[in-house]
């Protein structure tokens, strides 16, 4: 059975990210290269991870007008990316163009609410309810523009997950109950977000930062 945790490579430095990849490989179920490992390494490092035989997780997050997106999400086809990343809040037309531009049995996702945001910074940006209104505001869209499943915290997966049972559920910003959580303001242990509706759990410092990546990730996979 494949693992549902997938680790996040956020690194600007391609060797570190094989290497805890390397490490990790055989207990995770495939691995997320972000906004800084792109920025850093280009097409050039997602090919040289992709060595590695495990799916990848492209994290971009695109937002812009549909056309671009849609180029865009064309010209990262040769990467062969397991899953993508768009913003929801791109609108429906956007999240349409993006999944038509996407390769054959690449699962394209939209980011809803991020985890480092909570109610007052969603009020500060213009945007009034709560992060699990917006939440499902962005999910039905996600939805209704033919994705496979949207990215959202643990907290809200279960609400989602009952408007679109049959949706792909991305949960990041998970800690096991003694860990630091960092940044992120709305956090849940994985084994939470699995019973909530979870499809796969990203997981990051937890395991980047620990001294014996490969442990954490058992240790990780020990409460599920």
């Amino acid at each position: 059975m494949t693992s549902p945790i997938w680790v996040a490579i956020d690194t600007p430095n391609l060797d570190r990210g094989k290497a805890i990849a390397e490490k990790v490989g055989r207990h995770v179920g495939g691995i997320k290269l972000g906004l800084e490992f792109f920025c850093a390494n280009g097409r050039a490092g997602i090919l040289e991870m992709a060595k590695l035989h495990l799916p990848i997780f492209l994290d971009l997050k695109l937002h812009d007008i549909p056309n671009t997106v849609a180029k865009a999400v064309q010209a990262l086809a040769p990467l062969d990316p397991a899953i993508l990343t768009v913003h929801a809040a791109g609108g429906r037309a956007m999240m349409e163009d993006a999944k038509a531009a996407a390769p054959i049995g690449c699962k394209v996702v939209a980011v809803t609410v991020l985890t480092s945001l909570d109610a007052n910074d969603l009020a500060t940006a213009g945007v009034g309810g709560s992060p699990h209104d917006q939440v499902i505001r962005l999910t039905e869209s996600a939805r209704e523009a033919g994705l496979d499943g949207v990215v959202c915290s643990g907290n809200e997966v279960a609400a989602a997950h009952k408007l679109w049972p049959s949706g792909f559920f991305v949960v990041p910003g998970v800690r096991l109950s003694n860990g630091e959580i960092g940044d992120q303001k709305r956090v849940v242990t994985p084994r939470a977000a699995l019973d909530a509706g979870a499809s796969i759990l990203v997981v990051g410092r937890p395991i980047t930062q620990a001294t014996d990546p490969d442990q954490a990730v058992r240790a990780i996979e020990a409460t599920l």
